[in-house]
């Protein structure tokens, strides 16, 4: 094996971690999000968890951060929560998550 294919093998190898690390974080702080919004919806216990791990998995079948924040900023509309309010959270969220998952490895 040549250097060229070790330099190869190891950019792959971090992309892939990358890549992965990304999707940890976005799942993290779609459901930090989702919780968030549940409080703001008066959601407690099962009801919360269930709003927030819909979030999580409708991202899944790709869903863009646009599309979770027009879903979240529609749901709390009739509360007084703009979509601005919202896209900062998530911002607040993804990196709260970003710093966990750092923490954690």
């Amino acid at each position: 094996m040549t250097t060229f294919d070790k330099r190869e093998q190891g950019f792959e190898a971090k992309f892939a971690h990358d890549e992965e690390f990304m999707f940890k974080a976005a799942a993290r702080s779609n459901k930090l999000l989702g919780l968030w919004a549940a409080g703001q919806l008066g959601l407690s216990g099962d009801a919360a968890a269930s709003y927030a791990t819909a979030l999580v998995t409708d991202h899944l079948e790709s869903r863009t951060i646009d599309d979770i924040v027009g879903k979240v900023s529609g749901d709390l509309a009739d509360k007084g929560v703009v979509r601005e309010q919202v896209a900062l959270k998530l911002q607040e969220y993804m990196h709260q998550a970003v710093q966990q998952l750092q923490a954690e490895s």
